[in-house]
C-alpha cells in the first residue's frame, strides 16, 4: 500500500538501472532495499558502503533539487559535530527510466533502528542520546534561525494541523482528551533562543545495538529551530526511567521539557491515522508516543 496519495513507485529494477547508467563504478555493486521504515524517501543499499535515496512523493525536479542540496550541506555539517555515525553525502541522480526527480547517494550507516530495537529501557541509551543532544546544541549558529516551515517555531502555528488529525482520529483516540491537553500545550510560551536541532529524533532515525546508541538518520534537516525540538526524543525513544535520567542529563527549564512534549504530542498525532493502514509500525509508535505523555499526570 502506498504512503501518500502523490507517491511515485520506484523499483528495483529501475533503481539498478539508474545506478549503472548514471555511475558505472558501481555498476558490479549488489543493490538491495528498500530499507524497512522511510516514509519520506525510498531507501537503497549499494554494496557495503552505500544508499541510494529517491524521493517518495512527487514534486517539481527543481524543488527535488534544491532540497537535496540543502539537505547534503546539512548532513555534511552534522556528521562533523554528532557524537555517532551519520550518513554523508556522495552523489547525486538524475530523473530517468521513469522515476520524475533527482535522488542521492549517502553513506550506509549500518544497524537496526530503533523501531526494529527497542531501547526504551536503557539507561545507556538514555545517556547516549542526552550526549547527542548536547553536542548538537554546542554547534555555532552562526545567525541562523528558524526557518518558519515544519516544527521548532511556533506552538499554535500548528493548530489547523492538529484539527485535521482530530478529525481524522475520533475512532482511534480520545479525542476530547486529546483537545485539552492540546489546549494546554499549544500555550506554552516561547522561552529558548534558536539552536541547532536534528528536529526528527524518532524511532526510525536512531540505530541501535545491545541498548546503545549507535547512529543517527535523516540529518538533512539539521538546522535552527526551538532547542525543545529535540527533546520530542524522550517521548518518542524512553520509557520513564531513562526518560527522567534523560532529562537530569540535560536539565532543561520545566517550560522547555513542556514544550518538547508538546512538539512530540503533535507530531504523534499526525502519525497515528495519517500511516494506520499504510505503514502501521510508524502508527504504532505515534500512538506510544501519546499514551506516554498522556499517562503523566501534569495536565488539567
Amino acid at each position: 500500500m502506498a504512503l501518500h496519495e502523490d507517491q511515485v513507485t520506484i523499483e528495483l529494477a529501475t533503481v539498478r538501472s539508474l545506478v549503472d547508467e548514471q555511475f558505472p563504478q558501481w555498476e558490479n555493486l549488489p543493490l538491495t532495499g528498500p530499507r524497512v521504515g522511510g516514509t519520506v524517501n525510498a531507501i537503497f543499499r549499494i554494496g557495503e558502503n552505500l544508499a541510494a535515496r529517491f524521493p517518495l512523493r512527487r514534486q517539481p525536479a527543481g524543488v527535488v533539487h534544491d532540497w537535496l542540496t540543502q539537505e547534503a550541506i546539512a548532513a555534511t555539517e552534522f556528521a562533523s559535530v554528532g557524537t555517532v555515525r551519520s550518513p554523508e553525502p556522495v552523489a547525486f541522480g538524475t530523473p530517468g527510466h521513469g522515476y520524475p526527480m533527482p535522488w542521492s547517494v549517502q553513506t550506509w550507516i549500518p544497524g537496526h533502528d530503533a523501531t526494529t530495537e527497542d531501547p526504551g529501557h536503557s539507561l545507556k541509551f538514555a545517556t547516549d542520546l542526552a550526549e547527542l543532544i548536547v553536542a548538537v546544541r554546542a554547534t555555532e549558529i552562526r545567525g541562523r534561525v528558524f526557518s518558519g516551515n515544519g516544527r521548532g517555531g511556533h506552538l499554535t502555528d500548528h493548530d489547523d494541523w492538529v484539527e485535521t488529525c482530530l478529525h481524522h482520529s475520533t475512532a482511534m483516540l480520545d479525542t476530547a482528551r486529546i483537545r485539552e491537553v492540546w489546549s494546554e500545550l499549544r500555550l506554552l510560551p516561547e522561552v529558548d533562543a534558536d539552536a541547532m536541532t536534528h528536529g526528527d529524533l524518532t524511532p526510525a532515525n536512531v540505530l541501535v545495538a545491545s541498548g546503545r546508541l549507535t547512529g543517527i538518520l535523516d540529518t538533512g534537516g539539521f538546522s535552527a529551530a526551538d532547542p525543545a525540538l529535540d527533546l520530542v526524543a524522550a517521548w518518542h525513544l524512553l520509557e520513564a526511567d531513562p526518560r527522567e535520567l534523560f532529562r537530569s542529563t540535560l536539565a532543561p527549564s520545566e517550560i522547555t521539557w513542556r514544550r518538547g512534549m508538546a512538539w512530540a504530542f503533535e507530531q504523534s498525532l499526525g502519525l497515528v491515522w495519517y500511516y494506520a493502514r499504510s505503514h502501521p509500525v510508524t502508527s504504532n509508535w505515534g500512538r506510544r508516543t501519546l499514551e506516554r505523555i498522556l499517562a503523566t499526570e501534569d495536565f488539567g
